[in-house]
């Protein structure tokens, strides 16, 4: 493949992740400046905000917006289509693929079929977003810059295939932030015309309701990879260098809880005792009570007591 059709099928790939697979080298790490060019665009987008300025609404639209989408990302990208930790149906299952592919952190498939590989080689050479193999910038922000970081291993996601609607928000991945970027603005523009009091308007509302959520949706996310495996403390002598972090748990509604993840990763609840914050628990236990889930894997008992025992020889 020349220089130029490898520019070309990158910019390809920013509408159809499936261009070009047959060329794609699964194994490279080299940085591509134009698949990070999207991702620039997004951040520079948020400069806006200085002409647009700012409104109680748009704060508050867009922290309910990051909220929404955490949880889809944590409850479903994470919990659900990454490690199964609960059974949902298919309506349901599809719902919260969109409004996590709303958060522009490509689909559910790639999403946990690059998990479930983390998973197996936590902290090794193969891991691609550890700290301790790349650096922080490159766990944090560089890996999926590259080819090995773009594609996407459909063995480790064979279980999900089956589902046409799933692979379809997978391949045009693009497609559900572009949608909600529309109708965010449309909401805005509507707003500014039906209520002023607002003070709102469509660039407003598109700039802090989606732009600005955005950018700090993902990098609170993937704050877990670069910081959860660095900063915190170790409850389990996991075979990888993960940590809980009560801080990153707050922002990431639970999955601070790192340590405790990796210990048992099956488990639907990732804070293990009760005082450690786990909101993304406590939204699927209410969708559980509601009916909209059901069958979610408990925290095993020898898990339980290996907790407490754990922590009464800390405190001593």
């Amino acid at each position: 493949m020349t220089r130029v059709q490898y520019w070309l099928t990158n910019i390809l790939r920013w509408f159809d992740s499936d261009a070009g697979s047959d060329h794609i080298d699964t194994t490279s790490r080299s940085f591509s400046f134009v698949r990070v060019i999207p991702f620039l665009a997004l951040h520079a987008a948020c400069l806006l905000a200085f002409y647009t300025g700012v409104s109680v609404f748009a704060v508050g639209f867009a922290a309910a917006f990051f909220v929404i989408r955490m949880f889809a990302i944590t409850g479903f990208y994470h919990r659900y289509f990454a490690h199964k930790t609960f059974k949902t149906s298919r309506p349901a299952q599809f719902l919260f693929a969109v409004i996590g592919a709303s958060a522009a952190q490509r689909g559910p498939l790639w999403w946990a079929a690059h998990h479930r590989h983390h998973h197996q080689h936590s902290d090794d050479e193969l891991d691609l977003h550890s700290p301790h193999q790349g650096g922080f910038l490159w766990s944090h922000i560089g890996w999926f810059t590259c080819d090995a970081g773009f594609a996407m291993d459909e063995r480790r996601v064979r279980d999900w295939l089956k589902y046409p609607e799933l692979r379809w928000i997978n391949r045009f991945d693009s497609v559900v932030p572009a949608v909600a970027a529309v109708a965010i603005y449309a909401l805005g523009e509507a707003l500014a015309a039906w209520a002023p009091g607002l003070g709102t308007n469509g660039l407003q509302l598109l700039v802090w309701g989606f732009f600005i959520s955005t950018v700090v949706l993902f990098h609170a996310t993937v704050s877990i990879n670069s910081l959860s495996h660095v900063w915190g403390h170790r409850r389990f002598d996991t075979e990888d260098d993960s940590r809980n972090n009560f801080w990153l748990a707050l922002i990431t509604l639970g999955e601070g809880w790192h340590n405790n993840h990796h210990r048992w990763p099956q488990s639907v609840r990732q804070g293990f005792r009760w005082y450690e914050i786990d909101v993304t628990w406590y939204g699927l236990w209410l969708m559980s009570r509601l009916g909209i889930i059901w069958e979610l894997n408990p925290i095993p008992k020898h898990i339980q007591e290996e907790t407490r025992q754990l922590d009464m020889r800390r405190r001593k």
